[in-house]
């Protein structure tokens, strides 16, 4: 932590240099536009650096998804409208929803189509093949006010649960090297 605090120091001050030199001017317009564009390279840098340097996102309070990076991956990411290959498991407090962590296949699903919990769909465009993060998912983005009922050996899931949802990019069938390599890039 007192790493990555450093670090930010060294980012907002080395943003003053990107800054054009201080004017003499009389007119106050001008110097708080001078004052804005200073600002907003120091508070820029600072955001920009601590979306870098933060291993997890925390949004739960403002009714969006926490993400906790498990493993973060080297691959590519996916488009929306690519065909994505995901392991997860998904809980509701202690009951498991879903787990396919030890199926024979992944789950082949397209980015962006709706098949999946909407918390889901707005986070898979930002995960590299190889990432595994555990997405903690508030109701209203997760089955909503209705909740699911149970089917045949799925669980009833209650109104505006909170789902846990553990993720890991697995494959991204057309993007990965090995078979761009063995096919050819067409």
């Amino acid at each position: 932590m007192q790493l990555s605090s450093l670090l930010v120091a060294i980012i907002v001050s080395s943003a003053y240099g990107f800054l054009p030199a201080p004017v003499t001017v009389k007119s106050s317009v001008s110097l708080r536009a001078l004052d804005s564009r200073r600002a907003f390279m120091v508070n820029g840098a600072s955001a920009a650096f601590a979306t870098l340097a933060v291993p997890s996102l925390s949004f739960a309070d403002s009714g969006e998804v926490e993400v906790n990076k498990l493993k973060n991956g080297s691959g590519p990411t996916p488009s929306v409208g690519e065909l994505a290959a995901i392991r997860f498991k998904a809980t509701v407090g202690q009951t498991t929803i879903d787990d396919i962590f030890d199926t024979a296949e992944p789950l082949y699903t397209r980015v962006g189509s709706g098949g999946l919990i909407k918390g889901v769909e707005m986070i898979l465009p930002q995960m590299r093949v190889g990432d595994r993060w555990v997405l903690t998912i508030p109701g209203s983005l997760a089955f909503g006010s209705k909740g699911r009922p149970a089917s045949a050996g799925k669980p009833r899931i209650p109104a505006d649960a909170t789902v846990v949802f553990d993720v890991e990019m697995v494959g991204l069938p057309g993007k990965e090297p090995e078979l761009i390599e063995l096919i050819g890039d067409v």
